[in-house]
């Protein structure tokens, strides 16, 4: 007959006798001071700011008096218009130049790291204030099948979308570039051995493999223009900022407008990072045999536990 071994029982101490269970093990759970300490001064300092606002002269009724007035609904408008279009021609030509930077042709190469090098190393700012002041050195636009005065052709909405797409389509280059690389070269040999040209290849193969690297940073850029469109007051756009602006101006509730400006970008790039989630778990089906659970999918998950756990309990 063998012994059993109390798992609970000290090292070096003689075995149980056979048929004896072993004694339940006593769990101690681990004290988290540090992490009690830190939460209770997290929470002062939230309070202590919470009680500066409360005591500042701020009208806060202005607030949500403000906050779906069309004033601020059309600034809204804009501010969704010109980041998505402006972001469209940034993806756009950053796709174009990416292809451009990765040819074996010396002109297209460098007239593509010209362009990134140019429009990542300027700020955007700059970039806004020279495209709105191009009457200053070409007052009539010429074409020759078209002549106009510059300032009728440079409007505020295409200063705006130029300033914002040229300069997102240096770093959306990058980042398309980054993705094609990371797709192996040999899918690109085994679709050239199949009869694909390059063109076929890059559309077919290439750029739907790398849409899972491209996805996520393109999402944070796109979030990032949401908030960037804010300089277009610079070129006289009427974006969210200048509407906030142009209330604040007439109101003086200045500080006011600008809460109701920050809540509504609070929005957008809430609902946009949502949208981004989607997109970015789209396109890892091809690299994740099992998707995890969206948070609706564990919200349910939860629900349908609790009733369960009801119904056992009944």
């Amino acid at each position: 007959m063998t012994d059993v071994i109390d798992p609970s029982s000290p090292a070096g101490a003689a075995p149980a006798p056979a048929g004896v269970p072993p004694r339940a093990i006593r769990a101690v759970p681990v004290r988290h001071h540090g992490r009690w300490a830190a939460g209770t001064v997290v929470v002062a300092l939230l309070a202590l700011l919470g009680y500066a606002f409360s005591q500042g002269d701020v009208r806060w009724a202005t607030v949500p008096e403000k906050l779906l007035g069309p004033t601020i609904l059309s600034g809204l408008w804009h501010t969704v218009l010109i980041s998505v279009a402006s972001m469209a021609l940034g993806l756009a030509l950053g796709v174009l130049f990416a292809v451009m930077r990765l040819s074996k042709n010396p002109v297209t190469s460098s007239v593509a790291w010209f362009y990134i090098w140019v429009f990542r190393g300027t700020p955007v700012y700059v970039q806004l204030l020279i495209w709105f002041s191009l009457a200053l050195i070409f007052p009539v636009f010429d074409l020759g099948f078209y002549r106009d005065e510059m300032p009728d052709v440079m409007t505020p909405f295409l200063a705006a979308l130029l300033g914002l797409g040229l300069n997102e389509g240096a770093y959306m280059a990058e980042i398309v570039r980054a993705g094609i690389q990371s797709v192996d070269e040999g899918q690109t040999e085994a679709s050239h051995a199949l009869g694909m040209t390059r063109t076929q290849t890059m559309r077919r193969v290439v750029l739907p493999q790398a849409m899972r690297v491209i996805i996520p940073p393109s999402g944070n850029e796109f979030i990032n223009m949401l908030k960037t469109s804010s300089l277009v007051v610079a070129v006289q756009y009427p974006d969210l900022l200048r509407a906030a602006q142009d209330i604040a101006s007439t109101s003086f509730a200045v500080m006011e407008m600008f809460f109701v400006a920050s809540i509504w970008y609070l929005v957008l790039t809430s609902v946009f990072s949502v949208g981004q989630y989607y997109v970015e778990r789209h396109y890892a089906r091809g690299s994740l045999r099992n998707l995890p659970p969206t948070p609706w999918q564990r919200a349910r998950a939860g629900l349908s536990c609790l009733s369960d756990r009801k119904a056992v309990a009944q």
